[in-house]
C-alpha cells in the first residue's frame, strides 16, 4: 500500500485538485484507492460528490481516537474510489491533541489497521504545516508537492524540504519526496518556462514528466461534485492527471 501525502503549505497550487482527480485517475487504472481528507475546508469531499455538512462521522473522528477508519470512509460514487471525508470540526483536532501522548502518530497507526485493502492512499494535506500536516508526513511512504511556477514557490519550498527532512529524522524515516508536480502551467508564460527548467535542474528526476495545464474543465468540475475525469474525459486536465497516474504506476512497478 503506498501512502502518498499531498502537501504545499503554500495554498491555492491545486493540492486539492490533484488528489481528487489523481484519486479518479488511479481509479481508471483499475486501483484500488482511498483519499483522505486532512482539510477542514473539506474540499476534497465535496470534490468527490460527498456532502460534508451532513456527516455522521470524519477523519476528525479517528484522529482523536474515537473511530476507526472504516467507521468514517464512504463511496465516491462519481469518482469510483474512497474517501475518509473532512469537515470544519477537524479544526478542532489540533487543540485537542496537543497534550496528547503520540499525538503525531494517530494516523499511521489508523492505517496499521486497513491491511493491504487498497493500492493507494491519497492524503490531501492543509495548506499549513501543522500537526495534521505532521500526522500526515508520520503516516505516509512518500510525498507529492504540487507547485505553480512562480517566483515565490521556491521559497516555501524550502520550508516545507526542511520539515519533511525533520519528521523523516524523528518520526518517519522511510519519509521521501517521490515528486515535484508542476501545477496551472501556461506554456506561453516565460516566467513559469523559467521556474520549471530551475526546478529540473535542481531536482532531476524528482520532478514529475506530466505537466498540469491551466485548463477551465478542472476549475468547474468540482462544483457539480465530480472529479474531471468525469465531467469532460477528453479535457486537457482529465488527459495530463491520467498521464500523471500512468507515469506513478511506472514508478512503482
Amino acid at each position: 500500500m503506498k501512502i502518498l501525502a499531498i502537501t504545499n503549505q503554500k495554498g491555492g497550487v491545486g493540492k486539492t485538485t490533484t488528489s481528487v482527480n489523481l484519486a479518479a485517475s488511479l481509479a481508471a487504472h483499475e486501483k484500488k484507492v482511498l483519499l483522505v481528507d486532512l482539510d477542514p475546508q473539506g474540499n476534497a469531499s465535496t470534490g468527490s460528490g460527498v456532502d460534508k455538512a451532513h456527516l455522521k462521522y470524519s477523519i476528525y473522528h479517528v484522529l482523536i481516537n474515537d473511530k476507526t477508519l472504516d467507521e468514517v470512509i464512504v463511496r465516491s460514487e462519481k469518482g469510483g474510489y474512497d474517501v475518509a471525508p473532512s469537515n470544519r470540526e477537524l479544526a478542532g483536532a489540533e487543540v485537542e491533541l496537543v497534550n496528547e501522548m503520540a499525538r503525531e502518530m494517530r494516523l499511521k497507526q489508523a492505517f496499521a489497521k486497513l491491511g493491504s485493502r487498497y493500492d493507494y492512499v491519497l492524503l490531501d494535506c492543509p495548506p499549513a504545516l501543522n500537526l495534521v500536516t505532521v500526522n500526515a508526513l508520520t503516516a505516509a511512504t512518500s510525498v507529492m508537492i504540487p507547485m505553480q511556477c512562480e517566483y515565490y514557490a521556491l521559497e516555501g519550498l524550502s520550508d516545507l524540504v526542511n520539515t519533511i527532512k525533520k519528521v523523516r529524522a524523528n518520526l518517519n524515516p522511510i519519509l521521501e519526496i517521490e515528486g515535484l508536480l508542476r501545477t496551472m502551467f501556461d506554456n506561453r508564460n516565460m516566467l513559469a518556462n523559467q521556474v520549471s527548467a530551475q526546478l529540473v535542474s535542481h531536482f532531476g528526476k524528482k520532478v514529475y514528466q506530466t505537466l498540469i495545464p491551466r485548463n477551465i474543465r478542472l476549475a468547474e468540475a468540482p462544483s457539480y461534485g465530480m472529479p474531471v475525469l468525469m465531467y469532460d474525459k477528453a479535457s486537457k486536465g482529465a488527459v495530463a492527471y491520467m498521464e500523471l497516474a500512468s507515469e506513478i504506476i511506472d514508478k512503482k512497478q
